[in-house]
């Protein structure tokens, strides 16, 4: 089957999916799922997103004017910052990356081209879209594989003796018998000899002016007697069925058609989050590294406004990727950016700090809750873990007590007192298997408090 007889996903079908009915209440729904709180932020991502629905609608020469509207998310470490565009991107399956501001600089040098932000993305998007091929190519590569695997059971005899249609039918019946022990895996275990490709392809970057970049050929068309061997080996029939399927999904795959595909999405629906973005942000009266802080958001500019990057899979417009920058600017504020580079986040969102009724939310209502992976981890050694309410309470207490004597580093701080809390649990493990442990106020009490009162001590432990 050739790959183009493959269906393949188009870039609207991908981008709009089941969010085309989507409403931006229903998707601040879904993330209520995951984030507690931040009723603002949700709300601004999720009309950027159904917006993004309503422009792939419009005739072609005025969606190409409708720019995102891209978004500044004002807040302290461990608030949801992250969590909301992540969570954003995959409702919308959409390519999604993070990235730090800070690694485009360093006190006395400027770090990576910010250019590699879209062909990260780019990389990302081609590993997407090449998933959902496979899928797409699956149960074709399994049935070629399947026929490989039994040519190396059973070669075709070139015996003059076997040309009659008796032993044709003999070999065919045998065959079959052989697929039917393959299919339940009796022969699982048994050796054969198979040629493999090497598909070792070295990774070479070059130095340009702007930074480091990936080179644009294909080292394997430049050397084909180096990186076209194959290698000659004895391995179990499983492990060389998988690897036959690997084969033949890469071959009904068309990869030019994913190249496109990939690039596609990258340009209507990719989404780049841009962390520790208030690092960049340099104050006016001040030298030193403020200009190289400068220097770094007049080359992040146009890749916002608008401009044509270079990447291995082809020529990727930034017109209407969505942006979504965040940090604390505890030290600097929004209007510390250059001017030009305010204007293209129009959007900012202030994040509120995290209190008491939120931790204890945090704790128990979302999909990924601690209390629920720690459940889980446990019962994995037979121990029924139980939190009750004021047990709850008393670790939210806690968390927002640590958190305003020490550094507020939101619901971070809440992997920390969980983990010192289970600590002994964790350590016992199936020591105490079929035990039923129960969280409570004075469980939490028993375990935390003298260390939350000793201040000295969870200044380092907490």
């Amino acid at each position: 089957m050739a790959a183009n007889e493959e269906k393949l996903l188009t870039s609207e079908e991908s981008v709009e999916g089941n969010l085309d009915l989507m409403t931006p209440r229903q998707i601040v729904a879904e993330l209520d799922k995951y984030v507690i709180g931040q009723e603002k932020a949700k709300r601004a991502v999720a009309i950027a997103l159904r917006n993004r629905i309503r422009r792939l609608k419009l005739p072609v020469e005025m969606a190409n004017e409708v720019a995102p509207k891209n978004i500044i998310m004002i807040g302290s470490t461990g608030v949801g910052k992250t969590e909301i565009a992540r969570r954003l991107a995959n409702l919308a399956k959409s390519p999604f990356i993070k990235v730090e501001a800070t690694k485009y600089t360093e006190i006395g040098y400027v770090g990576r081209d910010v250019e590699s932000m879209v062909r990260d993305l780019v990389n990302l998007s081609v590993s997407m879209v090449k998933d959902e091929m496979k899928e797409r190519v699956q149960h074709s590569a399994r049935k070629r594989a399947e026929e490989r695997v039994l040519d190396m059971l059973l070669p075709p005899s070139k015996h003059p003796s076997l040309r009659d249609e008796d032993a044709q039918d003999q070999s065919q019946s045998t065959r079959e018998k052989l697929r039917e022990q393959l299919r339940k895996g009796v022969l699982a275990d048994r050796t054969i000899e198979m040629d493999i490709q090497d598909q070792t392809v070295p990774h070479m970057e070059i130095i340009t002016g702007s930074g480091v970049e990936e080179m644009g050929f294909n080292v394997k068309d430049m050397f084909p007697n180096i990186f076209g061997k194959t290698k000659h080996r004895r391995m179990k029939v499983s492990e060389a069925f998988e690897h036959l399927v690997v084969e033949e999904e890469n071959q009904l795959i068309d990869q030019e058609q994913v190249s496109k595909e990939a690039v596609k999405r990258v340009e209507n629906s990719g989404i780049i989050f841009i962390d520790e973005f208030d690092k960049i942000a340099g104050r006016h009266h001040t030298t030193g590294p403020d200009v190289s802080r400068e220097g770094v958001q007049r080359d992040i500019l146009p890749i916002v406004e608008g401009t044509t990057v270079h990447t291995k899979h082809g020529m990727v417009k930034t017109d209407h990727i969505l942006f979504i920058a965040a940090g604390a600017f505890h030290m600097t504020k929004p209007s510390d950016l250059i001017p030009e580079l305010q204007g293209r986040f129009p959007l900012r969102v202030e994040l509120d700090s995290l209190k008491q009724a939120d931790f204890f939310r945090i704790l128990k209502e979302p999909r990924n809750a601690l209390t629920k992976q720690y459940q889980s981890l446990l019962e994995t050694e037979g121990i029924r873990l139980e939190f009750t309410d004021d047990g709850l309470e008393r670790i939210a207490v806690l968390a927002e007590e640590v958190n305003a004597r020490t550094e507020d580093i939101g619901a971070r701080r809440l992997y920390t007192i969980m983990e010192k809390l289970l600590e002994e649990l964790s350590f016992l493990g199936s020591e105490i298997a079929g035990k039923h442990i129960i969280v409570n106020k004075e469980y939490v009490d028993e375990q935390l408090t003298e260390l939350v009162k000793d201040y000295d001590l969870s200044k380092y432990i907490l």
